[in-house]
């Protein structure tokens, strides 16, 4: 297993998850090819996208379902903050992981995260897992309980 893959699944396991990563012979990159790799709906991917805070030039994690656009101009007003492009490097820099294999939790910095109120919709979602070719399975619950996110309509 990638090593960024493994911290994700060594994460998990010390929360208490028992949530298995698994890495996939296909990309991930996008919510559409990792439903592909997966063999489920693109609404069932919880893509993870980090944008940067220009107020506080902090990170902000949004988890949303794959099938939806995120409205930046909403999400500024929830965080009451303007939304700025996260470049490769600043992804890296405060998650620790590339641009496609962003995972919802194991950041090497605390990140204000945003969960996406469509998950729900699904009984099992698939998150990345820290490397592009590595999800792992979880609820919206899940989600939630892994991240303290804030639940909010992003569309």
């Amino acid at each position: 297993m990638k090593e960024s893959a493994l911290a994700i699944q060594t994460t998990l396991q010390s929360l208490g998850f028992e949530n298995q990563v698994v890495e996939l012979p296909d990309s991930t990159r996008t919510a559409q090819e990792a439903a592909d790799a997966i063999g489920c709906t693109v609404a069932q991917i919880a893509k993870s996208i980090i944008f940067r805070m220009k107020n506080t030039n902090a990170p902000l994690l949004v988890v949303a379902s794959g099938s939806n656009r995120i409205n930046e101009k909403l999400i500024a007003k929830v965080v009451e903050d303007k939304l700025g492009k996260a470049d490769a490097d600043f992804v890296r820099e405060h998650t620790g992981f590339v641009i496609g294999g962003v995972a919802p939790i194991g950041h090497t910095s605390e990140i204000v995260t945003l969960i996406d109120e469509d998950l729900f919709q699904h009984d099992t979602i698939w998150a990345a897992a820290g490397h592009p070719k590595a999800v792992f399975q979880l609820t919206a619950d899940e989600l939630v309980q892994l991240t303290d996110g804030k639940i909010v309509a992003v569309k």
